[in-house]
């Protein structure tokens, strides 16, 4: 099989920032890689398939610290932040967590993160790691007085993640089996202060595990004892997302994507329709009410070769879009892939072709996911 990990933007380890985990990565004997300016494990000796078997079948520990993590606080912090945004923040309950994106002027994806409500006027948010920095300074720049964006990386983040995670994980923390969908605790784990949410990016079940950056190494050590559990790095992580029709920034969104043409349109609260007014508003409500040029698609291709990122989509010799994310999906013994084509191939059973090493192989326009969610009803 064809590693994964390949498709991924990765950098050289000379001079990178570490997570609080990066001791125990090599300690495991991670295979370490440059991603969004740190030293991040790609896989560990059991081997990528291992690590993403554990993650569809029981649970999987993955390190995420190289993500942003901030604190947003002050009278009005929730209509603050929702102007820069397309979700309903004010509209978001206590302990309850959103999906939303930073959108530019032109209408394209600045960033996607994930919100939630700790309390009244207190947020916290999750960004991309290779995005923190700029997003930051952006919400910064947009604050009223009084309203104060704190970055927070004294802070680690473990994602658990599969179909038993939360049952592994309740003799230390039994209260988090309870925990519903997209909602956010401050709980202890094994004694340690933690931010938990049920949400993740893998398709399965599971939670993400916000806490302090000294206290990470003796969860995750305490987590990698429990039945069934494998520390789970970038490649099996990009499979996952991948199988469960997952965007990854940078690569099949960015600042020139358009909500409405990466099939976002959801992210779009129903009350914000109504005045459009947040950054790129009325280009994305005009592309919304004459339709999109390209749509974002699932592909399956037959045989065994992947496609890659920036691979030709083809229909009768013709261009009409490209790869974004492609490999082999363990899951369906088959090669899969993320691209946009021309909307009129967007519709699932359209048969298109990918050039792959300069061959047309055939493929077929299939709906997203391609493995389906299994998250906590």
């Amino acid at each position: 099989m064809n590693d994964p990990s390949a498709a991924l933007k990765t950098s050289p380890l000379d001079a990178l920032k570490t997570s609080p985990l990066d001791g125990l990565h090599r300690a495991l004997g991670a295979r370490m890689v440059g991603f969004a300016g740190y030293a991040m494990p790609v896989s560990y000796p059991a081997g990528i398939l291992a690590e993403h078997r554990a993650c569809r079948e029981a649970a999987a520990l993955f390190d995420v610290s190289h993500m942003g993590q901030a604190e947003l606080a002050g009278p009005g912090a929730a209509a603050a932040l929702e102007r820069l945004v397309p979700g309903d923040i004010t509209g978001l309950g206590p302990n309850r967590q959103r999906y939303t994106l930073l959108t530019n002027d032109a209408g394209g994806i600045e960033d996607d993160l994930m919100v939630a409500r700790l309390g009244e006027d207190r947020l916290f948010l999750i960004v991309n790691a290779a995005r923190k920095d700029a997003d930051f300074a952006r919400i910064s720049a947009h604050l009223p007085p009084g309203v104060a964006l704190s970055p927070r990386p004294e802070r680690a983040l473990l994602a658990f993640q599969g179909p038993g995670a939360l049952a592994i994980l309740a003799p230390l923390a039994p209260d988090l089996p309870a925990l519903p969908f997209m909602a956010v605790a401050e709980t202890r784990i094994a004694g340690i202060p933690t931010l938990v949410s049920r949400s993740g990016y893998t398709g399965e079940d599971g939670v993400e595990i916000s806490l302090p950056a000294d206290a990470a190494e003796t969860l995750a050590r305490r987590l990698l004892t429990l039945p069934g559990v494998l520390p789970a790095g970038l490649g099996a992580r990009d499979l996952l997302r991948l199988e469960a029709g997952l965007c990854l920034y940078g690569q099949d969104i960015d600042e020139e994507t358009s909500p409405i043409a990466a099939n976002l349109a959801w992210t779009i609260a129903k009350r914000r329709r109504l005045a459009w007014d947040f950054p790129g508003g009325a280009a994305i409500r005009a592309e919304l009410e004459a339709g999109p040029v390209s749509l974002r698609v699932g592909l399956r291709l037959e045989g065994r070769a992947p496609a890659r990122g920036g691979a030709p989509i083809l229909d009768a010799g013709e261009v009409i879009g490209r790869v974004t994310s492609g490999s082999f999906s363990p899951s369906l013994d088959a090669p899969i892939a993320i691209g946009y084509v021309a909307a009129a191939h967007a519709r699932p059973g359209t048969k298109l072709a990918i050039s792959v090493r300069e061959r047309a192989l055939p493929a077929v326009v299939t709906a997203l996911p391609f493995i389906p969610h299994r998250y906590a009803k």
